[in-house]
């Protein structure tokens, strides 16, 4: 499983390259010193997921989030940073994010997140309160309900099948529409939710996180 890392201390670069390489699931395939660094990083190596700091100078781990989403090459991005305010934690799943690890987490979590963003789930540390994992789905599915209004009766059955998992030839044979019409209401759905694919409106309903137990 290849992996890039983007962080601008050296140190920091290097222990996670050990620790990453110390099991022989995961490849380290370059390291970025900086958003840009990054962004040029994955559009040559092409890396299963890119781990990224939330703060380096040039560009932030935010917009290199986006920028890598834009790309389309199927990188999966993880945040690894040592800020866990909640307001960060939703920009960067905003941004499109696909795991949020604080680096207070054990390695264990971190080849967790890696192994979920590869899978399609999306991963948020232990260390992030299940209160806010509560708040954070809320806000995905008012901003569901607040569409749906806007939906014709299609989309809104296509959506419901997508919340559920369903594939796109299931849903067709469920409304009895062609595999184009699917995709062309999957297409609007995801463009007017500001995602890249339809994946990702699984993946936000269902976040992967977990809490310690007291």
């Amino acid at each position: 499983m290849t992996v890039a890392l983007a962080d601008d201390h050296v140190v920091v670069r290097q222990g996670l390259r050990l620790l990453l390489e110390s099991d022989p699931e995961f490849d380290v395939v370059g390291e970025a010193a900086n958003g840009i660094e990054a962004l040029e990083l994955v559009k040559r190596r092409k890396p299963k997921v890119l781990l990224v700091d939330l703060m380096m100078p040039g560009m932030d781990g935010l917009e290199t989030t986006r920028r890598v989403s834009r790309l389309k090459l199927g990188t999966r991005v993880v945040i690894l940073t040592m800020w866990g305010d909640e307001a960060f934690v939703l920009d960067a799943l905003a941004s499109g994010a696909d795991g949020y690890v604080v680096k207070e987490s054990c390695g264990a979590e971190l080849f967790q997140a890696v192994r979920d963003a590869v899978a399609g789930r999306r991963y948020l540390s232990p260390l992030l309160s299940e209160a806010f994992t509560r708040r954070y789905l809320q806000k995905f599915r008012t901003t569901l309900l607040k569409l749906s209004p806007t939906l014709t009766t299609r989309e809104r059955k296509v959506l419901q099948l997508v919340l559920k998992g369903t594939s796109s030839s299931d849903i067709g044979a469920r409304l009895k529409i062609s595999l184009r019409s699917v995709e062309s209401d999957l297409a609007n759905l995801v463009g007017r939710l500001g995602l890249n694919t339809r994946h990702d409106i699984f993946r936000r309903v269902r976040p992967r996180g977990r809490t310690k137990k007291k």
